[in-house]
């Protein structure tokens, strides 16, 4: 992964260029295959709608290009800033910011009235609040003009196009935002919809199966950092295991669901028969996963529980699109993690794998946190090799990963003593 701010905002130019080349040559030369870069919509439509800049990601790609890497682009819908590891502030497009501060239901709302302008509600997915434009026109016309301006280097250079779907690129809600100290790891986050479009479709749900009192969102889940034990919804007998709580969670994934839908047929139709492959990213929230709610996957989007798979149908959609599954925490390890969280990594890596493994989707890795340690490196490699169960019998049998991206380059990174382990990582992946 380049660096976040690789494109200078204010004069759309990479920045760093000197060094961006000498880096380039560097990856080359340790058997790195490419690079993943964020096209920012931030960025290329900041000056107007439907007008569109892709001078300093020409500048890169042909960088790229030069030194014979490979290009993984994400179409990045959502705010640089707000997540963990966000070194760079890149805003959604002015634009669209002052049509979301004219009406502040287009983007997530917690039960508090926050708004959060990392990434626009699903809620108003099909609405035209963008100047006439709904919000997945808008990411359509993004990607369909990306493809026209680079149709020369896809398959060349351009071999994956990840389809940014939420926070940090990530198809999710921002159920746990770390901006101005919100939340606080390991809280179990809230539920992000209270916008009138998400209230609305909450409560027509309700009223379209006879229980119009089951038409809100829980108001006994906690606060943000909260641990599950603490709230009444998430307690290991709490409401999120009754009638009304499975409604309310198949509802709120549901929703997620849909999103994922509508902008993944967009993406599938505009780059039909173009040689890339298209990937989404699921987000690895490991913590309290060892409790029964799972509650920050709950307040994220992802209805799994002790009881229920939340995983399949994620896989299961992303598999009718031909995408490929891309999730992190590849380098975690459950006894690096607090034990009363009841965090395991380990056990929602494996239950991701085989939930792309049922649904006969390829899985792609990343770290969720920038590591240069042999122990991080050691379990990457190790993990690498997907363990599914043996087709005949309960024997384990491995598979391995299609495409792992680390994160991510920067200086740390060439200090010799990192640059040295990180190359013995690169033979070693490769050689499988």
């Amino acid at each position: 992964m380049l660096p976040l701010d690789s494109i200078n905002s204010g004069n759309n130019q990479v920045n760093r260029a000197r060094a961006m080349n000498a880096s380039f040559q560097a990856l080359k030369s340790a058997g790195v295959e490419g690079v993943m870069v964020d096209v920012w919509w931030g960025i290329v439509e900041k000056d107007g709608p439907c007008n569109y800049n892709w001078s300093g990601y020409r500048e890169l790609l042909e960088m790229a290009k030069k030194h014979g890497l490979k290009v993984q682009a994400v179409m990045s819908f959502h705010q640089c800033g707000g997540n963990v590891g966000d070194s760079a502030f890149i805003p959604l497009p002015w634009w669209i910011v002052e049509e979301a501060k004219n009406n502040p239901d287009m983007v997530y709302t917690d039960r508090y009235g926050n708004r959060n302008f990392e990434y626009l509600s699903l809620g108003c997915d099909h609405l035209p609040v963008l100047k006439g434009r709904t919000p997945v026109q808008a990411y359509s016309d993004f990607m369909r003009s990306f493809k026209e301006s680079f149709s020369d280097m896809l398959g060349d250079v351009i071999v994956e196009i990840q389809v940014g779907m939420g926070p940090a690129g990530e198809l999710r809600y921002p159920g746990y935002p770390e901006r101005d100290g919100i939340w606080k790891f390991p809280g179990v986050g809230e539920f992000q919809c209270h916008d009138n479009y998400m209230l609305a479709s909450l409560k027509a749900s309700a009223e379209a199966i006879g229980k119009p009192d089951w038409g809100c969102a829980p108001s006994d889940a906690g606060h943000y950092n909260q641990w599950p034990e603490d709230s009444i919804f998430f307690k290991r007998d709490g409401g999120w295991n009754t009638d009304y709580g499975r409604f309310f969670l198949e509802w709120y994934s549901g929703k997620l669901i849909e999103h994922g839908e509508s902008v993944l047929t967009a993406a599938e139709g505009i780059f039909r028969g173009s040689p890339v492959r298209l990937s989404a990213k699921v987000a690895g929230i490991h913590w309290h996963y060892g409790t029964r709610s799972h509650a920050p996957e709950l307040t994220a989007g992802y209805y799994n529980t002790r009881f229920r798979d939340g995983y399949l149908p994620l896989a299961r959609m992303f598999g009718r699109h031909g995408v490929t599954f891309n999730f992190t925490c590849f380098e975690m390890r459950d006894v690096e993690q607090p034990a009363a969280a009841q965090c395991s990594p380990e056990g929602l890596l494996k239950q991701v794998v085989a939930a792309a493994k049922s649904a006969g989707v390829p899985l792609a890795g990343e770290n969720a946190l920038p590591r240069y340690d042999e122990g991080a490196y050691h379990q990457i490699v190790m993990k690498s090799r997907l363990e599914v169960e043996g087709e005949e019998s309960m024997e384990r049998a491995y598979e391995p990963m299609c495409c792992f991206t680390f994160l991510r380059m920067n200086e740390r990174l060439f200090h010799p003593e990192n640059w040295r382990r990180f190359v013995q990582f690169v033979k070693e992946i490769g050689d499988g």
